[in-house]
């Protein structure tokens, strides 16, 4: 059904805006006298804005910055007790940029309707995770919306200052990679032709270096594009065959048993499964109910399986701690965490502090295998422009020994 964005004047006169679906713009105009509001625009959205599952085929309207303060804001309307219809409306009217006041238009004519909020965020599925929606379900089944909001605006912050740390640590080695790549890929389709076939034309016996050098370099302007075809396609294989359940398992499988990016992977799906559980715990959602939403935070298929094993020990009356410790992937650390907080009653700041630690040993163990990777890297790229130099000056010092 199409959509369209109305400005309208209620009672009292106060201009309204909004955006409502009907079949036509004389069904939106009859729609809106319905709600006793007289319409002055009503212009129809294109399909693509109005259709929720076509949602992917354009840019995202909010960043994550503002994600997080629309959180903010709404979480502190509605704890100041103000209805989330009015909220929204707010919100909307002090909107800087146009996308987001017909986001939140859109949102607000849902919730008008008679939808919960999930509902009417679900038809945004760019803008709102599934894991966002759910959150946002368990507070509006719970009672306390305005509380587990408040708690999602947190959770938010502290992932996009994790991301941000992780990229920044990563950044520096990406870059040194990058150059690298181009400067011997430069060197050894550009400058090494040039220099070494003047000692070619000599007829001069060339070092087994040398010749190796021209041989690869003779390899990579004649087949280069082809590799980098290949290299394309399989990074496209891999991505569509990552897609099924099977590939997944077994390469996230391996993630985990890698020495140091095992337990990287570990802490960084552990703290935001400890984060959205004691979130949803907080809030007073059933335990249940709670651990079903912490389970989609988890990226790590293995991981992601043990939760849900876990979820069904529970249901059939274990313990969270030894439901989740009986495969030992999660970390100690947090079962020993929830198995205080279920003899202390404690459970919600047990899974917080549990969250802020493994957060904290992320952050730690990233910055701990950068600072080991950037010598490597700065190594490894200088053996390779040292072997280049090397396979260049070997037959001028073998000509200079033949002067002299």
């Amino acid at each position: 059904m199409p959509a369209y964005r109305f400005v309208a004047l209620d009672a009292a006169g106060a201009e309204q805006r909004g955006v409502l679906e009907a079949d036509s713009a004389r069904g939106a105009r009859g729609m809106l006298r319905a709600r006793s509001l007289v319409p002055l625009e009503v212009d129809a959205i294109v399909g693509e804005q109005a259709a929720a599952g076509s949602q992917r085929w354009r840019r995202r309207v909010l960043r994550a910055q503002e994600l997080t303060l629309l959180t903010r804001q709404i979480a502190s309307l509605l704890v100041s007790g103000l209805p989330l219809e009015r909220a929204l409306s707010a919100l909307a009217d002090d909107a800087d940029r146009a996308e987001i006041r017909d986001l939140l238009s859109d949102i607000r004519s849902e919730v008008s309707g008679g939808h919960s909020l999930a509902s009417a965020l679900a038809r945004h599925p760019r803008e709102f995770s599934p894991i966002y929606r759910a959150l946002v379900t368990a507070g509006e089944d719970s009672g306390n919306l305005g509380q587990v909001l408040a708690s999602l605006a947190d959770y938010l912050e502290t992932s996009q200052e994790l991301r941000g740390k992780l990229l920044q640590a990563m950044a520096y080695p990406t870059i040194v990679v990058l150059v690298a790549i181009a400067v011997v890929m430069l060197l050894l389709t550009y400058v090494v032709p040039q220099v070494v076939g003047v000692f070619q034309g000599a007829h001069q016996k060339l070092p087994t270096l040398t010749i190796a050098l021209i041989a690869l370099s003779d390899f990579l302007r004649a087949w280069g594009w082809l590799i980098a075809l290949l290299l394309a396609g399989g990074a496209v294989v891999a991505h569509q065959a990552l897609k099924l359940p099977g590939p997944r398992r077994a390469v996230d499988a391996f993630w985990l048993r890698m020495p140091q990016l095992g337990r990287l992977v570990r802490g960084l799906n552990t703290a935001r499964f400890a984060s959205t559980l004691a979130i949803l715990s907080g809030a007073g959602v059933p335990i249940l109910r709670a651990l079903q939403a912490a389970n989609e935070t988890l990226s790590n298929t293995v991981l992601k399986a043990d939760a849900e094993e876990a979820l069904a020990l529970v249901r059939e009356g274990s313990g969270l701690a030894a439901a989740l410790g009986l495969h030992r992937r999660f970390p100690p650390v947090l079962v020993t965490f929830v198995r205080l907080g279920e003899q202390t009653g404690q459970l919600p700041a047990m899974l917080e502090r549990a969250a802020t630690q493994h957060a904290e040993e992320v952050q730690r163990r990233a910055f701990t295998l950068v600072t080991i990777l950037e010598p490597l890297l700065i190594l490894g790229m200088g053996g390779m422009v040292m072997l280049i130099v090397l396979a260049v000056m070997l037959p001028i010092i073998q000509i200079n020994n033949l002067v002299h």
